[in-house]
């Protein structure tokens, strides 16, 4: 099924960032979106209609919180399910870690996407109809260095893969999005140092959350016999750990 034989999406991380664009993109595109994520008042600026038919629908909601994802998210008829929430660890060094800044980073990416998946699977398997996108990371895909966040993402990687086999001859597709430097708040969870924060988005032109959304859409968009898998999005001047700006283009 292309998007347009869709008719209800769930967004989790919907308050900012890649989250909030691609709420209003696939609203855009004449979907009812249920945007979940802990700033209510983020989406209470969000929530209406957009241009087109689609509408976006808030609900506050800690991913964290176990029982109210079954209890929200598992009551409701979703054809898509992208899950973007997600906090970056501290860079600190692993050996310094604050042991409840490890927790809250893996029960948010790791823990927050498995049990949404468990949510909303059920009403697709049964409709036999249903796309789940998971935002990775190339932080997953490749050894780049902050080992909690890379293993967060590592396991969303091969959740999404193991997923297709699980959820083989149901109808549903499985993709995950793995994008590089991504111009959002992430960097803010990462450190408190403003002038570290700007440096992760200087030097070269980075991606940005619009960049992200509208690769989760094209996917979306496929038709059904067709199953993106996997899609590595960075920056044109950007490598797995680190940057390639070439002489002659005259980026910098």
């Amino acid at each position: 099924m292309a998007l347009q034989d869709y008719q209800t999406a769930l967004v989790t991380g919907a308050s900012s960032g890649i989250g909030a664009a691609t709420a209003r993109l696939l609203a855009r595109r004449g979907l009812a979106v249920h945007a979940v994520a802990r700033r209510q008042e983020r989406l209470a600026a969000l929530a209406g209609p957009e241009d087109g038919a689609g509408v976006i629908i808030p609900y506050g909601l800690d991913l964290r919180d176990r029982g109210a994802i079954y209890e929200v998210l598992g009551a409701l008829d979703i054809d898509i399910l992208v899950n973007c929430a997600g906090i970056g660890s501290r860079f600190d060094p692993f050996h310094e870690l604050d042991p409840d800044n490890i927790d809250a980073t893996l029960e948010t990416n790791v823990g927050g996407t498995v049990h949404a998946v468990r949510a909303v699977s059920p009403g697709m398997v049964a409709r036999r109809r249903g796309h789940i996108v998971n935002i990775g990371s190339i932080f997953g895909l490749h050894a780049i260095g902050s080992a909690v966040y890379g293993a967060s993402k590592a396991a969303v990687h091969v959740l999404s893969q193991d997923l297709r086999h699980d959820l083989k001859g149901t109808g549903i597709r499985v993709t995950e999005v793995s994008p590089g430097r991504t111009d959002t708040e992430i960097f803010a969870t990462m450190t408190d140092d403003e002038a570290a924060q700007a440096a992760m988005a200087a030097g070269f032109e980075i991606i940005t959350a619009d960049d992200v959304a509208a690769a989760v859409v094209w996917a979306l968009d496929q038709p059904w016999r067709v199953n993106i898998s996997l899609i590595e999005l960075t920056a044109t001047e950007q490598i797995p750990g680190g940057v390639s700006i070439h002489p002659v283009a005259g980026r910098g």
